[in-house]
């Protein structure tokens, strides 16, 4: 191994060695990590089949050739032999690891430890630093190896390192590497009768492969007794039809390759003695919406949820009546840099790293399963700890989370690169392409208005193009968050891979804003602290940034509108979420000749909706987000009527417990105004006049603003529409319809508004980057 490139010839009939004529040869490339059974499954085994084919036709059609080789090297018996696989240390690392793979798993590379012979599997380089473990002395190695959690981590000549995964004993053993000094010490299993049953089925098993053994002893090897890489699938296989469906993994066949040993193996895995290590959830409880609702409260790291590193905590709080609902973990500083190490771990170490991405897909079509089986819950959880309505975050907070993470799951093993024709370097001849690989470890830092569908927009997309991913979820609102984290663990992810840590913006958020090891920080929050966290990425280590910022999306409706639809879509635009929508429609142009009529509808709609309970069915209208955010609206309304503007309706905190505001009107909007300025990011709706037929000089005043998220317009003239939405300066323009986003349309704003996409596949270019790859041959 070494090469970049492998193959196959197939031969002409010779005397016996691979010296006949060569009649045609297939190649690939090979990648940093293959081995010789990676290879033969992606490549020699089918394509060898095709090749076959081939050369009988060939053959059959009198056209196939007959190419003379050297008897020198022709032959690969000699590479074959166990004597000739000995590791020699004073190498590289890259040249050591090439090695190993190389003759892995036949006949296995090898050196000798503490006296006895021990062959190495499952090797790669190590890109990380070194972690920490346990010395491990290895003859002739100028360098001890390290065992360490993740596997033994050698060392070549030139100070870089790699790493294998498993170890093979004189005697067959096979272990994990990691278990170098624990191997010894697990006690041997008494079976019951049940399981004795289990021994006979599988002991028949192995008896139908092993057909030169005459009786299968505990000590009989399965692969010393002749046992191939195609009878490990088998034996699996045969496993799961005849013993009520046990998933073993042909690496379980590897680790455990005398009878004996692979009926403890099995037994154990029957007892779930061998199964990930159970996660422990310490739920705050709570008897409400007819069902008992299990809420996480600490920090999620590295596979667990634990208490902040300083012990601290802080409340949350319903705001449909100002309670506490729970304390939940303030993360500290130390959780944060705890999180971003574990995450580094899984991605450059961990099963993650090298799960491919078909898997990988499987694990989020799971997860997708698991929020939509839970949505019930969650969407209680949203209501309680962000007053959303609870049909609302039913349909959409939940409903649209479980919507993401299926369309994600899809582009997992759609992720793709391309071939580019470019100038030869004559007389040789180029190749050229490009691949798409993840960035490494994400930071995303999202909103409270829709906490977990603001998750599931961005890690979704971050996960699908296989980075790792470290969150932070809004202060106010960090329950469905931790949930979330939990339904991960239930769908497989492995360790380290998501990681959730509530607190602070000031403390966690700008920590993973500074950090060195984060490649890569998405937010959706205000535009005055996006920029904040721009400049905190330049100034660290230049990560990659998307942002989705503030808005103040005009609404454009026009007198040959339908006006039922646009009364009904123009209060969907403002007080859809109780407002809290980054693109609610901060500012309404209504021209001349409907206006009146429009605003008397709006109050009369206005009037019918129910304010309440957000669990109460019937409810339209839920509380604010939190008990600051409801003193900032009604301040905003404050300064609307001290500028002047007419207050229609509401503008009033609701007489009731709680954080609810009244929905609410104004007009006579002056462009100069701070209403027509500013966001509201609540139900307040803002309308301004415009002359009849003025479509120049609406669009010059909608485009008026520093912001451009999204917008809308309705008219029933097609041309008018287009012209409108082309002219618009905004991400997104509706057209005869609002708030209608969707998880194949990207979705992001310009100017002031931010930059890059979440949803679609747009997103998934914020979560990659490009290697162009030019080879010569």
């Amino acid at each position: 191994m070494g090469d970049k490139k492998a193959g196959f010839s197939v031969f002409w009939a010779d005397d016996g060695l691979d010296t006949g004529p060569i009649l045609l040869q297939k190649s690939c490339d090979v990648e940093p990590n293959d081995t010789v059974d990676a290879l033969y499954n992606r490549f020699l085994f089918p394509e060898g089949i095709k090749a076959m084919v081939e050369a009988v036709q060939l053959i059959a059609d009198g056209k196939a050739p007959r190419i003379p080789q050297p008897e020198e090297g022709a032959t690969y018996e000699g590479i074959q032999k166990k004597e000739n696989a000995e590791i020699s240390w004073d190498q590289s690392a890259e040249v050591l690891h090439n090695w190993i793979r190389g003759h892995d798993k036949v006949p296995g590379a090898w050196t000798e430890i503490n006296g006895q012979m021990v062959t190495f599997y499952g090797s790669s380089l190590l890109k990380s630093s070194v972690p920490s473990g346990e010395p491990l002395e290895i003859k002739g190695a100028t360098k001890p190896g390290l065992v360490t959690k993740n596997g033994l981590v050698l060392f070549g000549n030139d100070g870089k390192a790699l790493m294998v995964r498993n170890l093979q004993f004189e005697d067959g053993r096979m272990i994990p590497a990691s278990q170098y000094f624990s191997a010894g010490e697990t006690s041997v299993l008494e079976l019951t009768a049940e399981e004795v049953k289990v021994a006979g089925t599988i002991k028949v098993i192995w008896a139908g492969i092993l057909s030169n053994v005459p009786v299968i002893e505990d000590s009989t090897d399965f692969f010393k007794s002749g046992a191939s890489s195609m009878d490990v699938v088998r034996l699996v296989e045969e496993i799961r039809q005849k013993c009520g469906g046990l998933q073993l993994q042909n690496e379980d066949v590897y680790l455990a390759t005398k009878f004996e040993d692979f009926i403890q193996k099995v037994v154990r895995k029957l007892r779930g003695e061998e199964s990930e290590e159970e996660l422990v959830v310490d739920y705050v409880s709570k008897e409400v919406n007819e069902m008992t609702v299990k809420m996480p409260y600490q920090c999620f790291i590295n596979g667990q949820f634990t208490d902040a590193d300083d012990g601290k905590t802080y409340d949350t709080i319903n705001p449909t009546d100002g309670s506490i609902i729970c304390k939940v973990s303030y993360a500290s500083l130390v959780d944060v840099d705890k999180a971003v190490a574990a995450a580094k771990d899984a991605f450059e170490n961990g099963e993650w790293g090298r799960m491919n991405a078909r898997e990988r897909g499987r694990l989020m079509y799971r997860l997708a399963d698991l929020l939509e089986e839970n949505q019930e819950e969650l969407a209680t959880i949203e209501a309680l700890d962000s007053g959303a309505v609870y049909t609302l975050a039913l349909k959409t907070h939940i409903g649209m989370s479980v919507q993401t993470f299926r369309y994600f799951a899809g582009w997992c093993d759609k992720i793709q690169g391309s071939t580019i024709p470019i100038n030869q370097a004559r007389p040789n001849r180029n190749l050229t392409f490009t691949k798409k690989e993840p960035l490494g470890v994400c930071a995303i830092i999202i909103p409270w208005n829709y906490p977990l569908m603001m998750l599931a927009w961005k890690s979704a997309a971050c996960l699908a193009a296989g980075n790792t991913l470290v969150l932070k979820p809004a202060q106010v609102t960090p329950l469905t968050a931790l949930k979330f984290a939990e339904l991960s663990v239930k769908a497989g992810f492995p360790k380290g891979v998501i990681n959730i840590i509530p607190g602070s913006g000031g403390i966690a958020g700008q920590r993973l804003s500074e950090h060195p090891d984060i490649r890569k920080l998405g937010f959706t929050g205000s535009t005055a602290i996006g920029k904040q966290i721009m400049k905190s990425c330049a100034v660290s280590n230049l990560k990659k940034v998307s942002l989705e910022l503030g808005g103040k999306s005009p609404l454009i409706i026009f007198n040959d509108c339908e006006l039922d639809k646009a009364v009904r879509m123009g209060m969907g635009a403002v007080f859809f979420n109780k407002g809290e929508n980054c693109i609610a429609a901060g500012r309404l142009f209504v021209e001349e000749a409907i206006h009146d009529e429009f605003v008397t509808r709006v109050v009369e709609e206005i009037k019918k909706m129910k304010i309440g309970d957000p669990l109460d069915r019937s409810t339209d209208h839920g509380p604010q987000n939190h008990k600051a955010h409801l003193e900032k609206l009604l301040q905003y309304c404050e300064a609307g009527v001290k500028e002047g503007a007419t207050l229609v309706y509401g503008g009033r905190q609701v007489q009731r417990p709680g954080f609810f505001m009244e929905p609410t009107v104004f007009t006579d909007v002056e462009d100069h105004m701070y209403l027509a300025k500013e966001e509201s990011f609540g139900p307040i709706m803002v309308i301004s006049k415009f002359q009849n037929g003025d479509i120049d000089g609406v669009l010059q005043r909608a485009n008026n603003t520093e912001y451009g998220l999204a917008s809308g317009v309705f008219t029933r003239d097609i041309n008018k529409a287009m012209y409108v939405s082309e002219k618009l300066e905004a991400g997104t323009v509706f057209v005869n319809t609002y708030n209608k986003t969707d998880v194949a349309a990207p979705f992001g704003g310009v100017k002031q508004s931010g930059f890059g996409k979440d949803l679609g596949e747009e997103a998934l270019n914020e979560y990659l980057k490009t290697k162009t790859v030019t080879l010569e041959y």
